[in-house]
């Protein structure tokens, strides 16, 4: 069954002078789809993101997010996503909870919700029993959850995650996962990227970016049976991508 979009982009390109960062994009995204961003740093990842949060301007195309342009109504974008970077400023000198509450503000969360709100990001990120904890004290992987949390308590329909598992060790990145995976079945769309081949198994469509354009787009599995040979039976999806690369190398001599 084909999910209603929640995102759309058409022919999306941003030059910076004589430079592209984003050749030519063009993808789809369905409500409550997990998609991926996959690419080595400087591949054009955080580009199409800012470019869809409403934060930066197209050269050329369009795209619309939860059912706005972000081109001409960037505001009303900004109003309907939840958007974390591996640099989320938290505050070290508030409590989990005083975060909680200062993002609550400043995301417009009504009165009333906002206590109901709070706890709902407390629970959803374990961070219950550490809510009185400064958050300097935390280690990287709960300071990710409660960045998450903070991203979400004005329950946007759509949610980019750019690069937010950067510096997280395994086992804290796979927790994080899990409540992504929890936001999808709860119907919100999360638009993720990372240049972490094994995080590609955890979305439900990747699209696989490097110079600025996508060379390949669809779920993990599917892109890796394209790759199956008999020397390679059984590859992986850093085979899939260096393969990937490779051959846009040799297109390129």
């Amino acid at each position: 069954m084909q999910r209603e979009a929640a995102v759309t982009v058409k022919h999306l390109t941003k030059r910076f002078g004589d430079f592209i960062a984003v050749n030519d994009v063009s993808l789809t995204v369905g409500k409550g789809e997990i998609f991926g961003f996959l690419g080595p740093n400087g591949a054009g990842k955080s580009t199409t993101i800012r470019i869809l949060c409403g934060l930066l301007g197209p050269t050329s195309g369009e795209a619309a997010v939860a059912g706005f342009q972000v081109a001409t109504e960037p505001e009303s974008v900004k109003q309907h996503i939840g958007y974390m970077s591996q640099k989320f400023s938290l505050y070290d000198d508030l409590t989990v909870e005083e975060n909680l509450e200062f993002f609550s503000g400043v995301y417009g969360v009504a009165a009333e919700k906002r206590q109901q709100r709070i706890e709902y990001a407390l629970e959803m990120a374990g961070l219950t029993a550490r809510r009185d904890t400064m958050t300097r004290l935390l280690a990287g992987g709960w300071k990710q959850r409660l960045a998450l949390g903070c991203a979400i308590l004005h329950e946007p329909p759509v949610i980019f995650l750019d690069e937010p598992t950067s510096g997280v060790d395994p086992i804290a990145r796979r927790a994080f996962w899990d409540l992504i995976n929890d936001l999808s079945h709860a119907g919100q769309t999360v638009f993720v990227s990372t240049h972490y081949m094994e995080e590609a198994e955890y979305c439900h469509r990747l699209a696989l970016m490097y110079r600025g354009s996508i060379i390949a787009l669809g779920a993990p599995a599917d892109l890796r049976d394209q790759m199956r040979t008999d020397a390679l039976p059984e590859p992986t999806m850093e085979d899939v991508f260096v393969s990937l690369i490779e051959r846009e190398e040799a297109l390129a001599k």
